[in-house]
């Protein structure tokens, strides 16, 4: 159904030029200019983008409707601006937070939707639910739950994205074992280790190749995924015996999921979840992984490529400015080339920078966007690709927490 009540008055905004200061040449090929575009959020944050292989762009975000009610909502880009907004689900009884936020997928006229909602009692008891529309957005069917288990317990972060023209692809953090395996013991005082599972589905909601991934992950950063080459790719924090908590990767080749393996070695040793997941981007059997890691309190943002579909990675190279806070994205540039955005704390405030790195180290300068809150409510800023420019989207904290959107040329 539309939301016409979702259209903010106009605003105005200025266009900003930020370029980093080194040779004329390299002055050249640095710069940015980041072109607000205006966005029908009037209350919400948990923004997320989705590139459709046509190129068709998707905005999803929570609307917060009311105190006590929240909305899903969509819009597609048209003409450079976003259109009408779409409400896909609402409701009383959602699990909604800052860092483990809904999405939209889309192949052609099929779009599914994914949001977190409560089934018990507990803070952390919620089921993952999805949506399907096969008009482009303008009606949804009843939800449907990928994971079968029937447990009260958390099941989230989950990406979501179409594999063929008839089946989509979702993985998520399983939090089953939490509740009924209590001699292993997990990040929120529970029982068992959390895991990591995925699932198919069709058209239809039928269910397809349930698998779980690991049975020991990180409780609670964000999963992310690619179509490679070879097949889908998932990347997520690990979490091992000793609670050394770096970055896996687990592949899909000719049909069957490979054993997990590490993609850097940080050896990050911390006792309790950083929220901190990393951001994946793949072209052929060239893949990019960006993340956060804390080695002995020393944070850091790191990027690996890997020239084999994912089976061995590069060396690791270091992409912020000495303080980062983390809340990584990546998208491609070029063949050898992607863009690498983060946080990077900056006196009281934060700010979303991007890097230019290639398969060669990083090229040129940081550069600084936006300023932002470093507060959890500012969320995790996104990057897609479009064309030859890429769009932000990111929530602004001010008087009225918003999303906003704006395409970086």
């Amino acid at each position: 159904m539309s939301f016409p009540n979702l259209i903010c008055p106009l605003l105005f905004y200025s266009v900003f030029f930020i370029s980093c200061q080194s040779s004329s040449k390299e002055n050249k090929e640095n710069q940015f200019i980041l072109e607000p575009i205006k966005t029908h959020c009037i209350s919400g944050g948990e923004p997320n983008l989705f590139v459709e292989q046509t190129g068709d762009i998707y905005l999803s975000w929570i609307e917060y409707t009311s105190d006590t009610t929240d909305a899903l909502v969509f819009s597609k880009m048209e003409n450079g601006k976003w259109g009408e907004p779409t409400v896909i689900a609402q409701g009383s009884d959602w699990f909604v937070n800052w860092a483990d936020f809904p999405s939209v997928a889309a192949r052609g006229n099929w779009l599914a939707a994914h949001w977190l909602q409560k089934s018990a009692a507990g803070t952390y008891d919620y089921d993952v639910r999805i949506a399907q529309s096969l008009d482009s957005g303008k009606t949804w069917s009843p939800s449907f739950i990928p994971h079968q288990d029937s447990i009260s317990a958390e099941h989230g972060f989950v990406t979501m994205m179409p594999i063929s023209d008839d089946r989509m692809f979702v993985v998520w953090l399983d939090g089953r074992n939490t509740k009924t395996h209590p001699q292993s013991g997990d990040g929120h005082g529970h029982g068992g280790a959390m895991t990591l599972r995925t699932a198919e589905f069709d058209k239809s909601g039928n269910l397809y190749e349930e698998s779980e991934l690991d049975n020991r992950i990180c409780d609670c950063c964000q999963t992310d995924a690619a179509m490679t080459a070879n097949g889908p790719v998932v990347v997520y924090r690990d979490r091992s015996e000793h609670e050394i908590r770096d970055i896996c990767i687990v592949r899909k080749v000719e049909g069957k999921w490979t054993v997990p393996h590490l993609i850097h070695a940080d050896n990050w040793e911390i006792t309790g979840c950083p929220v901190n997941g990393p951001a994946i981007v793949a072209d052929g059997d060239l893949v990019a992984v960006a993340w956060f890691s804390a080695p002995k309190g020393k944070n850091m943002v790191n990027i690996a490529f890997s020239e084999d579909a994912g089976a061995t990675f590069n060396p690791s190279v270091r992409v912020d400015d000495g303080n980062p806070s983390g809340r990584v994205d990546v998208e491609m540039m070029d063949e050898q080339t992607v863009l690498v955005s983060w946080l990077e704390n900056a006196n009281d405030t934060a700010e979303i920078r991007v890097a230019k790195v290639s398969l060669k180290g990083k090229t040129g300068k940081s550069i600084t966007l936006t300023s932002t809150t470093p507060a959890r409510s500012s969320g995790f800023p996104i990057l897609a690709k479009m064309d030859k420019k890429w769009l932000l989207a990111w929530t602004e904290v001010d008087s009225e927490t918003v999303v906003k959107t704006g395409i970086i040329h």
